[in-house]
């Protein structure tokens, strides 16, 4: 589990294809490959993977064909730049939100405006992920926890303050680009408990209404 906020941006440095997936040889940035576990758990992009060898310049990860067809990782070529996080720990500070690294679908970079010191981005989305998007609500983008201003049909607006522009690869983002979507974990919840909602016992009290009533869904 990660907590959307990222720990470095690192780079790409080499990329081995084959059939039935890729080898990336990343460089870690700020993270120390000597404090790394063989078998770790990091996010890259958003993208949960494991730690599979140490190497000089940094550390190599095995992704599959079916990872790769689901995410941007299938577009990553040498020298691009990476939002990389580590696994949670129990002294870990939970400043984002819940992130699984389990990327749910790409997403399209609409538009960019400038705000200030800011950037307001609006993201375009796949009709069946747009369901989970709400105001005020949390999504992770490349692994970046962020909060949504505004949604109108499949299209949301993200406010990007100048610390997250310049610590993740969103302050290179244009037009057009594609970026990893995972929603809140919490919204697939209630989605789940609304469609069981009819097969619910009379004594439960979780229920479509009771949650509509208490602001958890609108």
């Amino acid at each position: 589990m990660f907590t959307g906020i990222i720990e470095t941006v690192g780079r790409v440095v080499h990329i081995e294809n084959d059939q039935q997936g890729s080898r990336l040889h990343l460089q870690p940035g700020k993270i120390n490959p000597a404090m790394v576990d063989l078998g770790a758990s990091i996010a890259v992009n958003g993208v949960c993977l494991t730690v599979c060898e140490f190497v000089a310049k940094g550390l190599l990860f095995d992704v599959s064909a079916e990872t790769l067809s689901r995410t941007t990782l299938g577009q990553l070529s040498s020298g691009d730049r990476i939002n990389l996080e580590q696994a949670v720990t129990p002294s870990t500070r939970l400043g984002g939100h819940f992130v699984n690294g389990h990327v749910d679908g790409m997403g399209k970079v609409i538009s960019i405006m400038a705000d200030g010191f800011s950037k307001i981005i609006t993201v375009e989305i796949d009709n069946n992920l747009a369901k989970y998007i709400a105001i005020k609500g949390s999504v992770a983008i490349d692994g970046v926890s962020l909060t949504i201003n505004q949604v109108n049909g499949k299209q949301f607006n993200l406010t990007l303050i100048p610390h997250t522009l310049q610590e993740t690869t969103i302050g290179s983002y244009r037009p057009g680009q594609r970026i990893n979507i995972e929603v809140d974990v919490i919204a697939r919840y209630i989605e789940r408990l609304i469609s069981v909602d009819a097969m619910a016992s009379p004594a439960s009290a979780i229920t479509a209404e009771f949650l509509n009533k208490h602001g958890f869904v609108r």
